[in-house]
């Protein structure tokens, strides 16, 4: 009974979130399974920013509760953001859960999943179903533990938790809660364990994380709370790549935009939320920014940075977005030129704002324009990649690719690169001279002198070529 499996649906924070849960239940003696048919526990952390992905959630709970005919003591649980918007609401669909966990009580998951167990064990009546969905301050202090994995080159870190903005279109503040920051301290000493065990690479974590210690945190020497954690990290031994995502345009001030230009740690590649090209519609999507500050942000940086790579949020679709609006949000993305974009087509949040908003956009307009958009998108990321080929790029390796002898990296663009390698690269910084492109993927091959400097010695001949 002590076989657990963890499907995460959603975001970079749902994924760090089923980590912390994995480890906790690991050092509490579980097993982490990557077989779902093998698991005596399957829990899922759901996401609810659109309902497609609640609706994912609920059908797989529907199918997995299948398993008591032949498992009568088979567990199964719902964690996250589909848990705390729904409530015990979510039990009227599902009444087969014998645990429903909020988005502040994952710490708690060991010790509830430890008295279902046991009272199953006895051969009882089934507990009923356990809701733990209450806040609970100093949460965001919880979220600490990293289950351990072989040669791990890169490490998501939680920073905060929550949100205060209220965008028409989100669900996030009400299923989050309002923003809670760690301590500096704290993130330090985290990410110096991180490295210590041979993580490289950091990629901080928060709803919006550059409003990281807003009210808590002082400012100092003009630097926001946020720029004075990412000097701090700069400063650790052996930690070689900083990122961080998802922030927000206007927590890109001076000293944000400054810390790009100063520290050699923080790669030049911004996830940089736009939603709209369209002033109108981002004042009906409550966004506290208007195109023209947006693109003088993106000057900025491309300022300190002219090899900058950008990605953003698209929303097509939103209420009352007309043709014009939708041509205003094209000419943005083809200025900014983005090498990656998630495009999301709009879909009601219940309890939201924009729910109730008039003019909602026909499902065909909102798909023709995606894939508009998509077609777009492809076009860049393509025109970018092959400006790379003939250049070296700095790859920290990652590991062996789907293809032998062929591994994986990426450069500080965030740019998928294969090449022909060894295990001894990974976690290593390699030179690659790239030799061609995809529009998703680089292709090239290790500088030799590079390799020979890794190997501790002279090699006689080049690495091998492989074809793609």
């Amino acid at each position: 009974m002590n076989r657990v499996f963890i499907k995460t649906y959603g975001c970079q924070m749902n994924e760090r979130d089923s980590e912390a849960v994995a480890a906790l239940l690991r050092a509490r003696g579980y097993a982490i399974v990557d077989d779902e048919a093998a698991a005596d526990v399957v829990l899922l952390n759901t996401c609810s920013v659109r309902d497609q992905a609640e609706q994912k959630a609920i059908g797989k709970a529907g199918y997995l509760k299948r398993r008591r005919r032949t498992n009568p003591r088979f567990v199964l649980g719902v964690m996250g953001c589909m848990a705390q918007n729904r409530g015990r609401d979510l039990l009227d669909q599902l009444p087969d859960l014998d645990l429903l966990v909020g988005t502040q009580k994952f710490h708690l998951v060991p010790d509830h999943l430890d008295r279902i167990i046991e009272s199953l064990a006895a051969q009882g009546p089934r507990p009923a179903t356990i809701v733990d969905l209450a806040a609970e301050e100093g949460s965001q202090n919880t979220i600490r533990d990293h289950l351990p994995q072989e040669k791990r080159v890169s490490a998501f870190v939680s920073i905060m938790q929550g949100c205060n903005m209220s965008c028409t279109f989100c669900i996030v503040p009400k299923t989050r809660g309002e923003e809670r920051s760690r301590p500096i301290e704290a993130i330090v000493e985290e990410v110096e364990g991180l490295v210590a065990g041979g993580v490289r690479e950091v990629t901080l974590l928060g709803q919006i994380v550059t409003s990281y210690g807003r009210g808590t945190i002082p400012d100092r020497a003009g630097k926001s709370p946020f720029v004075q954690l990412l000097e701090r990290l700069e400063q650790i031994p052996g930690l070689a790549r900083i990122r961080f995502t998802s922030p927000h345009p206007r927590g890109f001030k001076r000293d944000l935009v400054e810390a790009y230009r100063d520290l050699s740690k923080l790669c030049e590649y911004i996830h940089l939320p736009l939603q709209s090209g369209s002033d109108r519609m981002l004042r009906a999507m409550n966004r506290p920014y208007n195109v023209t500050l947006y693109r003088r942000i993106v000057d900025d940086l491309r300022a300190v940075h002219p090899e900058m790579y950008f990605s953003t949020d698209i929303i097509v679709g939103f209420p009352g977005e007309t043709d014009d609006d939708f041509t205003a949000t094209r000419e943005v993305f083809r200025e900014v030129g983005y090498d990656m974009a998630y495009i999301f087509k709009y879909s009601i949040r219940t309890g939201t704002p924009a729910a109730t908003l008039p003019d909602q956009v026909p499902q065909e307009v909102k798909e023709a324009r995606n894939q508009e958009l998509l077609a777009l998108l492809e076009a860049q990321s393509l025109r970018r990649n092959q400006a790379l080929v003939g250049t070296v790029q700095e790859i920290l390796v990652e590991g062996p690719g789907r293809r032998p002898e062929r591994f994986t990296g990426r450069n500080r663009g965030n740019r998928v690169v294969h090449f022909p390698g060894s295990d001894r690269l990974i976690g290593r910084l390699v030179p690659v001279r790239i030799e061609r492109a995809t529009v998703s993927s680089l292709y090239g091959l290790p500088e030799v002198e590079a390799i020979h400097e890794i190997a501790g010695g002279p090699a006689s001949a080049e690495p091998a070529r492989h074809s793609a």
